[in-house]
C-alpha cells in the first residue's frame, strides 16, 4: 500500500463547478495550475469540461502535459510566458498568453493573447498608465486582473471601461461572491476543489512512550504515539490530523517519516485522515500559518491519487 493516499471525488469537483456556474451567472474559467491543485489537471478537466468555457495554468507547459485542447476542444491562458517562449507551439495546443508588455503583445500577436492588467499586486502585469500603450500594439478581445481585494477589481473595470466586445474577468474565489468583480467571467481555483480531497496515511508504528520521544524529547498528554511514512520531504508539517475519527497531531516531522499523538485504542495499520472528513483546507492551512491553497496543494499533491 502506497505511503499516503490522496482520494479525489469528482463528483463533487463537478458539483462545486455547476454551483459556481449557476450561482454567479458568468462564463467558467478553470483554474488547474499546480496539477488542478493537486487533484490530477488530466482527470479534472475531462471531469468539469461541460461547465467551463476555457482554462487557466501559470505556464504554458502545464497544458502541454495534460493535452487540454486535445481532452476538451477549449483553449487556455497560461499566465507566464517568456520572450523564448514558442509562437508555434501555443498555437498548436490553443495556449493563449498573458501578457503584459507590448513587446510580448507583438510578439505573440498571432495568438489571440490576453491583456494582464496590475491592480496591486504588482507582479505579471501592466501597470495603468501604460494600457493605452498596449491597446495600441494590439486589439485585445480579453483582459484580466489577479484581484486579491475588491478596491482592486473595480479600478480594473475603471480602467477597462469603454472598450466595447473586451470579455474581462477578475474574481478568483475571494471574490467571487461579490456582483461587482464578476464581469464577463470568473476564475476560481480553491472553489473548485472544495472537499474534493481526503489525503490518508496508516500507522506503521504505535507504541506507549517510554520517556521523551524523537529527536525533540517531546512527550503526548496519552504517552502514546505512533509513526506514518511521510514527512518533510513531502512538506510536511507539524499540524492536526484525524486518527479514527479524532483530533490528534503531528508532533516531529522527520524527512521520510512524522510521530503523530494517538489514544489508548489507536493500533498500527489505523488510518491517519491528513486532510479531508472534518479537517479542512482551512484548518490545515491555520495551523501552518499559511494559505488554504497552500495547505490543498501540498497535502493533494503528497499521495498516489484515487478517483
Amino acid at each position: 500500500m502506497p505511503q499516503v493516499q490522496t482520494h479525489v471525488d469528482l463528483s463533487r469537483i463537478r458539483s462545486n463547478a455547476a454551483r459556481i456556474r449557476q450561482e454567479t451567472g458568468v462564463s467558467l474559467i478553470g483554474v488547474l495550475k499546480a496539477d488542478a491543485y493537486g487533484h490530477g489537471a488530466v482527470s479534472v478537466a475531462d471531469a468539469i469540461s461541460e461547465y467551463v468555457d476555457h482554462w487557466y495554468v501559470f505556464t504554458p507547459a502545464e497544458a502541454v502535459r495534460a493535452r487540454l485542447l486535445d481532452l476538451t476542444g477549449k483553449t487556455t491562458l497560461a499566465g507566464m510566458v517568456t520572450t523564448e517562449t514558442d509562437v508555434d507551439m501555443l498555437i498548436a495546443h490553443g495556449i493563449r498568453p498573458a501578457v503584459w508588455t507590448v513587446e510580448t503583445a507583438r510578439q505573440f500577436a498571432s495568438t489571440d493573447p490576453v491583456l494582464a492588467v496590475d491592480t496591486g499586486m504588482q507582479r505579471f502585469a501592466c501597470p495603468e498608465e501604460q494600457l493605452d500603450a498596449m491597446f495600441a500594439a494590439y486589439a485585445f478581445k480579453e483582459a484580466f486582473t489577479h484581484a486579491s481585494r475588491p478596491e482592486m477589481a473595480i479600478r480594473f473595470g475603471e480602467l477597462t471601461a469603454g472598450r466595447p466586445n473586451l470579455k474581462r474577468h477578475a474574481a478568483a474565489t475571494a471574490l467571487m461572491g461579490d456582483a461587482r468583480c464578476r464581469f464577463d467571467a470568473v476564475r476560481p481555483g480553491l472553489a473548485l476543489y472544495e472537499g474534493a480531497a481526503r489525503v490518508t496515511a496508516r500507522l506503521i508504528d504505535a507504541r506507549d512512550a517510554r520517556g521523551p520521544v524523537g529527536y525533540t524529547g517531546f512527550t503526548t498528554p496519552s504517552h502514546r504515539h505512533g509513526v506514518i511514512r511521510a514527512g518533510y520531504s513531502d512538506c510536511l508539517r507539524l499540524g492536526p490530523v484525524l486518527v479514527n475519527g479524532r483530533p490528534q497531531r503531528l508532533l516531529e516531522i522527520g524527512m521520510q517519516s512524522a510521530y503523530v499523538s494517538l489514544d489508548a485504542a489507536d493500533r498500527i495499520g489505523d488510518e491517519v485522515v491528513l486532510l479531508g472528513d472534518s479537517l479542512t483546507a482551512a484548518d490545515v492551512g491555520n495551523a501552518w500559518g499559511t494559505t488554504p491553497q497552500q495547505a490543498l496543494q501540498t497535502l493533494a499533491g503528497i499521495g498516489e491519487k484515487v478517483y
